[in-house]
């Protein structure tokens, strides 16, 4: 009987807690910007555009992002993914300035060193995200990510990606009947 009580009592205190923290909204950092990027004022290493990619060649997120729907990280392509299209003479920019990043990839694989990108897209670090649970609930990248299909180099999170922030999350939570139980998200 105390053990029902008490379960019954934390999963009210859940439930509240839940609908309390709807709203809330982290502080952000000593600048007042939110956590999202430590290096994110600087240019990304290779201009890479998401639009000529996912859009106008209609390469699906995970052909790059090849472990989200089996790791909770979504993963940064090898070098070999890219040079599978990218080769010398096999496909390459209509501009000067694309042929430009071409070769920088080029570069990077020649030499056997990953492109240092910068992290745009980043929750805090007591938040785990676990990209093969939303993946297998049906959650499309752009429901967080944005239309990252129509955008071109990604330098900072895209603003219709919300902010990654709890109330958003738990409301997409509550709106697909998703587990609001405060272990599943936090460390």
């Amino acid at each position: 009987m105390k053990r029902l009580w008490l379960a019954t009592l934390v999963g009210a205190l859940t439930v509240l807690l839940a609908v309390v923290l709807i709203g809330f909204r982290q502080a952000p950092d000593g600048d007042g910007s939110p956590d999202v990027a430590d290096a994110q004022a600087q240019s990304q290493p290779i201009q890479f555009p998401h639009d000529i990619h996912a859009g106008q060649f209609t390469i699906p997120c995970q052909y790059c992002h090849f472990s989200a729907e089996r790791s909770v990280d979504a993963g940064i392509p090898p070098m070999a993914t890219c040079m599978g299209c990218h080769q010398e003479g096999i496909v390459g920019g209509r501009t000067d300035e694309a042929q430009a990043e071409i070769a920088k990839v080029r570069e990077y694989y020649a030499s056997g060193t990953a492109i240092p990108w910068k992290r745009i897209y980043k929750v805090r670090d007591h938040v785990k995200f676990p990209h093969m649970r939303h993946i297998a609930a049906g959650v499309t990248c752009q429901t967080c990510h944005g239309q990252v299909q129509e955008m071109g180099v990604l330098e900072e999170m895209a603003p219709e990606a919300e902010d990654l922030r709890m109330g958003w999350c738990v409301s997409c939570h509550i709106e697909r009947g998703a587990s609001r139980d405060c272990t599943v998200c936090h460390y």
